[in-house]
């Protein structure tokens, strides 16, 4: 349980063994799909195990490669070019069209085959141009293929569902048999096909060999225009409400075994990290041809909060208002047990880099299996990350894998896991009326919200309903149910599909955890009764559910008096109340539910709610003097630099970093040395961590480059930052040549764009760029638009930069802040502040540098990297404490305000 390790984040983990589907053939992937430049797409889709991609004709077009290169980038990440798509508007024109055509065909075949391109795609054509007559379609695509097939390649003819002339595959399927070119054969599109309403039947009268490519994409039935659901709404297959898998069923029996490719044209995914939307299709694909059902999901067992000395004690009192009671307390770790009937809650106080000051999160789940070992085997084909644990002898082995939004989901089979927790003399509240967990609501980013459907559908094989959409007073939010079996495990999670600017709600991204009871009017009288803070719901809504509904009037009495909604619809009723919100974003849910409704409350409840809750949170907020602007830390490896990386990585996570700076190069001979470039092991270890803690890389260092070194030579070290998720590379230039340390730099910034990182330089004053103007003219010179400025507080204040100055530069050339403080007296040589640099460096407040001025100087939020390296004291108390200890003393001087919880930022 995370009672051990905090909530994971996603991994960005390595798939070096290609998947395949049953029946010969091989995945692909259309790079129409992804985000990014084509050279972000292959990554992605080798990453992700695809054989092959679908080349898009602008991928191609604004590709930098030359077409030999892009054979050789696809060929070093093991992808074969499997089609290439689209090519339009070609058949049933007139000579003179047709010979403008040809030509156009020439010049593309030409290219394609230097790539190596297997089959093109050639849609029915939509020009104006054309005529509706078949023979001359035939008769012109018959001259193409003879073309193709000199150029080594074969053509497939699609019907788009909105086709001119030609829009069914059983239509395209009687040009090509008239056509009769053993070149020419047929691209079936499911989209195309179960779009317009047809029957795949017919598919299986098409022998397999005639059908040279397969494209797969699910989409929501929606009221739209065809073209215009196809190019911005598809959906990985499952998430829509089409039958892909009898589509792809009527396909295998033709015998066809080319290439099952994957042609989802969505907004949302084409604006995601490519590595994540590549991994959601390839998992999308393993579920559609999963043999095997999942083990059942028979229950919640607990859900688990990530709370601190300000939230914790906050939600354990909404908790014994509740009728809950303190059972049990952890025996390793800082975690209680609260228990209800068979309602679990863990409150975990160890140290959470991804909770604010004053923040209560759920940071896992634990849900009941048949058997654990097959759920975690399920997820770990379907590309989900089974978290590592560690724990001490004695304690129970729990499996769990990591959900898209980092929620740890535990696979538990029984309530072994109980033995772990030491009980607490605490008295029951007598007549406790929760008797389960009846949900758990989450919310995500509106990147995600797919991808956690896909991820609770394919990997715990619960049923993801309809996609719903609420009116909420912020803006819609959609929202989808994910239910096991006999409603015994329901997940729901929400999002807000549009981006929102600063007017936004003072409670971000919302969770609630909802208790099943058997008489919500008791409930909510006897909670009241014990000092329970429960929501006041508006009288409105009761003259309005008059209206609507029409309650018994004693029901509808009873429901005012206690605020309690209410929803009914023809197989029963649902009653349900809440508690204010507690520690900034979670608040809890008591609900009943009459007969067999397994719904959520109805479209109005939620609006209300949300309301209400709005109004109570900015009540309580203009009580609270707040800081205006929070900063997440970072824990650079210079501070701790005797720790390995999986070793600093544990020491961020206990201290209660978001961040780590790993150093991957040794830039003196006495200083360890830690090759993750090129230790696969190392690396390996590094990142199981990563995945275990939930920590991230914020940069690497250091690429130092000297008059005599090569950039090229760190392309390793480039590559392992970007495999590590790092976000910027820490750089010097020690060359006192400006044309030639510009250039220089300007390389290195080329090799780092397409990794995804900035290249930010430090200005050390002992070096041949020592201050701020130095640095600034080699940005200014280098002009790319991933260069940065790594302002380190001691480096500044010894070089004699100006603050003015600083203020002056753009903002976005500032990414994270290097803090430390150091004594007043400048020593007089660079052995003195090298000395000083790398070893006696002081807590902030503790010396002489003008910290509040120079932080002011900077954007607001950016992310404090701690690099304090104090050799006297690390020998003295050890690495990890000395993590501790920073941050803890950062913290004290930069947040004084430790009494008040952290303003919520806009969600």
């Amino acid at each position: 349980m995370t009672t051990l390790d905090e909530p994971a984040r996603r991994s960005s983990m390595n798939y070096p063994v290609r998947s395949s589907p049953r029946g010969g053939g091989q995945w692909t992937i259309a790079t129409c799909c992804l985000s990014g430049t084509l050279e972000d797409k292959l990554a992605a889709a080798a990453a992700a195990r695809f054989s092959g991609v679908e080349l898009t004709a602008s991928d191609l077009v604004a590709s930098s490669w030359e077409p030999r290169r892009i054979r050789e980038e696809c060929a070093r990440r093991g992808l074969t070019v499997d089609a290439y798509q689209p090519f339009p508007d070609f058949e049933a024109v007139p000579p003179s069209v047709l010979r403008a055509n040809l030509r156009r065909a020439e010049r593309t075949f030409t290219t394609l085959a230097e790539i190596g391109v297997r089959t093109v795609v050639v849609c029915s054509s939509m020009s104006a141009d054309a005529v509706d007559d078949d023979d001359l379609a035939a008769e012109q695509l018959h001259e193409l293929a003879t073309m193709a097939a000199g150029h080594g390649l074969r053509l497939a003819y699609e019907a788009p569902a909105w086709g001119r002339f030609v829009g069914t595959y059983a239509h395209a399927w009687r040009i090509v048999r008239r056509a009769g070119h053993p070149a020419l054969g047929l691209c079936l599109d499911s989209f195309h096909v179960l779009a317009r309403g047809e029957t795949p039947d017919g598919i299986r009268v098409i022998p397999g060999d005639k059908i040279f490519h397969v494209q797969l994409a699910d989409a929501p039935r929606r009221v739209m225009d065809v073209a215009e659901r196809s190019r911005h709404h598809r959906l990985f297959p499952g998430l829509g409400a089409y039958d892909i898998a009898g589509f792809l069923k009527r396909v295998e029996e033709t015998g066809y075994d080319g290439p099952l490719s994957l042609e989802v044209s969505n907004d949302v995914y084409r604006q995601a990290d490519p590595r994540h939307a590549a991994i959601n299709g390839m998992r999308s694909l393993l579920a559609l041809q999963a043999y095997e059902r999942p083990p059942e999901l028979t229950g919640m067992v607990f859900t688990e909060l990530a709370v601190d000395e300000i939230s914790g004690p906050e939600v354990s009192r909404a908790l014994t208002a509740l009728g809950f009671a303190n059972t049990g307390r952890h025996r390793s770790k800082p975690v209680q047990l609260w228990q209800q009937g068979t309602a679990r809650v863990l409150l975990n106080y160890a140290a959470q880099r991804t909770v604010a000051p004053g923040t209560a999160t759920v940071c896992a789940l634990a849900v009941q299996t048949a058997d654990p070992a097959r759920s975690t085997a399920r997820a770990e084909r379907l590309l989900a990350p089974v978290l590592p644990r560690l724990r001490r002898p004695g304690e129970a082995d729990l499996a769990s894998v990591a959900a898209p939004d980092g929620t740890s989901i535990f696979l538990v089979r029984d309530d072994g896991w109980l033995q772990d927790f030491a009980p607490v003399d605490t008295a029951s509240p007598a007549g406790g009326t929760i008797t389960g967990t009846d949900h758990v609501t989450l919310t995500d980013a509106v990147d995600d919200f797919d991808e956690s459907a896909l991820f609770y559908r394919a990997v715990l094989g619960l049923h993801a309903g309809e996609t719903t959409e609420i009116a909420a007073p912020f803006g819609p939010i959609l929202s989808r149910a994910a239910t096991g079996p006999g409603h015994r495990v329901r997940i729901v999670v929400n999002t807000a599909p549009l981006r929102r600017g600063d007017w936004a709600p003072v409670i971000p991204n919302p969770q609630h955890v909802a208790f099943a009871t058997g008489d919500a009017i008791a409930a909510a009288r006897a909670m009241r009764a014990a000092g329970a803070k429960l929501l006041r719901i508006p009288g409105n809504y009761y003259a309005d559910l008059d209206a609507r509904l029409g309650p018994p009037p004693d029901l509808l009495d009873a429901l005012r008096e206690h605020s309690i909604l209410y929803d009914r619809d023809e197989h029963g009723a649902y009653l349900h109340f809440c508690t204010e919100m507690l520690g900034h974003r979670v608040f809890f849910s008591v609900v009943q539910r009459v007969g067999d409704y397994h719904g959520y409350g109805g479209p109005v409840g939620a609006p209300v709610r949300m309301a209400a809750h709005r109004e109570r949170r900015l009540l309580t907020l203009r009580q609270r003097k707040e800081p205006d602007h929070r900063h997440d830390f970072s824990l650079a490896h210079l501070t701790a630099l005797s720790l390995s990386p999986p070793e600093l990585v544990d020491a961020a996570a206990e201290a209660g970093y978001r961040y780590v700076g790993l150093r991957l190069t040794r830039v003196t001979p006495q200083e360890p040395h830690y090759p993750l470039a090129t230790d696969p092991a190392l690396m390996r270890t590094t990142k199981v961590r990563l995945a275990a803690t939930g920590i991230e890389v914020l940069d690497i260092e250091l690429a130092r480059i000297a008059p005599g070194d090569d950039p090229r030579d760190l392309q390793r070290f480039l590559e392992a930052g970007a495999e590590l998720g790092a976000r910027h590379v820490i750089t010097q230039l020690p060359d006192p040549d400006r044309a030639r340390k510009t250039d220089r730099f300007a390389q290195l910034c080329e090799m780092a764009r397409p990794l995804g990182l900035t290249v930010d330089l430090e200005f050390p004053s002992w070096t041949e760029t020592p201050d701020l103007a130095a640095a600034v003219r080699v940005l200014r010179a280098a002009a790319q638009p991933n260069v940065g400025i790594l302002v380190d507080l001691l480096h500044f204040a010894r070089s004699g930069s100006s603050v003015a100055d600083l203020r002056q530069l753009p903002a976005d050339w500032f990414h994270f802040v290097h803090v430390c403080d150091a004594p007043p007296a400048v020593p007089p040589t660079n052995e003195g502040l090298i000395h000083t640099a790398r070893f006696e460096r002081l807590f902030p407040g503790e010396g002489g540098i003008d910290i509040p001025g120079i932080l002011g100087a900077l954007p607001p939020g950016l992310p404090y990297a701690l690099e304090i390296p104090r050799a006297t004291l690390v020998a003295q108390v050890g690495g990890k404490e000395h993590a501790r200890l920073a941050l803890s003393k950062t913290r004290a001087h930069l947040e004084p305000r430790k009494d008040a919880p952290w303003t919520d930022a806009p969600s």
